[in-house]
């Protein structure tokens, strides 16, 4: 194997680690959060539906790898929170696409900012070099796992806001 190879196999190994660490934490908070609780898997579907309004039905379902009649029920109670709108679709009667409604908008963009505080109190101490190496890593991780990928996967354009709080400890959130 080449060394090339190793540092792709290592780097690899410590993302997925991270990826995992981060799963727990966003999880744990989540159930800690005083907004009303929805499953992951819940939060998963309004990510997709959010990517690409007036989404269908069949393509929410093969996105998320799960059956039709679980993305049915799920999507049943997504609305029923008020968080999900079923619409026909414009060139198939047969068809139903979704979208997310100004509650489901907002409710999301609640879980993300307290993902995004979470993160930033923990990563408050680091040297600003740091966080710009971390920044273009990052950057560089997206594109290359969104690379030949829908483009519900492509990279956002990053905000001008990166302030980070000083707070000691990360706050619990979404």
């Amino acid at each position: 194997m080449t060394e090339r190879t190793d540092h792709a196999r290592h780097t690899a190994h410590r993302t997925v680690r991270l990826a995992e660490l981060l799963d727990l934490l966003f999880e744990q908070n989540r159930h800690d959060a005083p907004n009303p609780l929805l499953p992951a898997p819940q939060l998963r579907a309004m990510r997709v539906i959010d990517g690409q309004d007036h989404i269908p039905m069949r393509t929410l379902a093969h996105r998320l790898g799960a059956s039709p009649p679980s993305v049915c029920r799920l999507v049943d109670r997504l609305q029923a929170a008020g968080f999900v709108q079923r619409d026909p679709h414009p060139a198939s009667g047969r068809e139903i696409t979704l979208a997310l409604t100004p509650a489901g908008r907002a409710h999301l963009a609640q879980v993300r900012a307290g993902r995004e505080l979470f993160l930033q109190q923990a990563l408050a101490g680091l040297p600003e070099e740091e966080h710009t190496a971390l920044s273009s890593a990052l950057d560089t991780l997206h594109r290359a796992l969104a690379a030949d990928r829908s483009p519900l996967y492509a990279v956002r354009p990053q905000t001008t806001d990166t302030a980070l709080p000083r707070a000691g400890r990360p706050a619990r959130s979404a």
